[in-house]
């Protein structure tokens, strides 16, 4: 957490200090903001310098490809910088840091990573609607019942145990636990899917990768690389006569679920094909070392269109 939030911070710090002379930048300090920023202060003084390296990097291409970032309409027009709130994401917007011209009407989204290409980490529990949360269609009664045949024993040993009892402890955890609940998530999520197919596709990229168009900036060793979710259209525009340095393409969405199955030779993980070669990894697991009725999901892009606009930069 703490090196996610630093990343955040030090991007938005680079676009204030890169824009404040180009343009009007104000920078919403809110509770966000802070907190990242204190994460940043706790990193050594050799950890801030190739954070800010990376950011400067990833700044300056992001201003080569987004004109309305240098250029207001007029001096009332100011870039508001600011840090979501990690809130955001449960409805489906996975943006980081907001970057806003009101007077335009326009925005764009940050979303930053140190070393991982994660896009979700949702739980699992009897008290849970994925389907409503997801896809807008709540889980049937079946589901329900299903995975509280699992859960129940999980909440009666948290209770018995005053939640000291330990996963590690528990027998054949992968079969007794883990696969019944991805069986029973797969048939659920494909009941779900065969009620509006197209709807269920798009619903699905959107709530796990995001509702609204962003730049994804994943800070490797010695390498940023920077992704384009040109999802509906609203990145990369020109300003007026200004035109971005480099082009992004709108990727397209998906229509159609393809398969859900598990991953060969695993206990813990889905795969899900869908059609404009997206693809997606759900692995399952305990959140926490102690028992509890509750599983949490890894959710990683394995595949995207071949119009996803990808480009790494080496921090030299």
């Amino acid at each position: 957490m703490v090196t996610g939030k630093a990343f955040e911070y030090v991007i938005l710090l680079e676009f204030q200090e890169k824009l404040t002379n180009k343009t009007k930048v104000e920078v919403i300090k809110n509770s966000s903001y802070k907190i990242a920023k204190e994460c940043f202060e706790k990193l050594n003084t050799e950890q801030q310098g190739i954070y800010l390296l990376t950011a400067s990097f990833s700044v300056n291409f992001l201003i080569d490809i987004e004109p309305k970032l240098s250029n207001g309409i007029d001096d009332k027009d100011i870039l508001q910088l600011e840090i979501q709130a990690d809130s955001q994401g449960e409805i489906g917007d996975i943006r980081d840091i907001i970057i806003i011209r009101s007077l335009d009407g326009w925005e764009i989204g940050v979303s930053a990573k140190n070393n991982h290409k994660a896009v979700k980490h949702s739980r699992l529990s009897s008290n849970i609607d994925f389907g409503e949360k997801w896809l807008g269609v709540g889980c049937s009664q079946e589901y329900f019942d299903n995975i509280d045949r699992v859960f129940m024993p999980l909440r009666k040993i948290k209770s018995s145990n005053n939640s000291q009892q330990k996963w590690s402890s528990l027998d054949n955890k992968e079969d007794n636990v883990y696969v019944p609940v991805l069986k029973a998530f797969k048939q659920e999520l494909f009941r779900i899917y065969n009620l509006s197919p197209e709807s269920t596709a798009v619903r699905l990229i959107s709530y796990l990768v995001g509702n609204k168009d962003f730049y994804k900036v994943i800070k490797g060793d010695g390498v940023v690389e920077i992704q384009a979710y040109n999802l509906y259209g609203t990145l990369n525009l020109p300003f007026q006569h200004i035109q971005p340095k480099y082009k992004t393409p709108i990727v397209q969405l998906p229509s159609e679920v393809l398969e859900i199955d598990f991953k060969p030779n695993s206990k813990t993980t889905l795969i899900v094909k869908l059609n404009n070669n997206w693809k997606l990894s759900f692995r399952i697991h305990n959140a926490s070392s102690k028992v509890e009725p509750s599983l949490k999901f890894d959710i990683s892009l394995l595949s995207a269109p071949n119009s996803l606009f990808v480009n790494k930069l080496s921090i030299k």
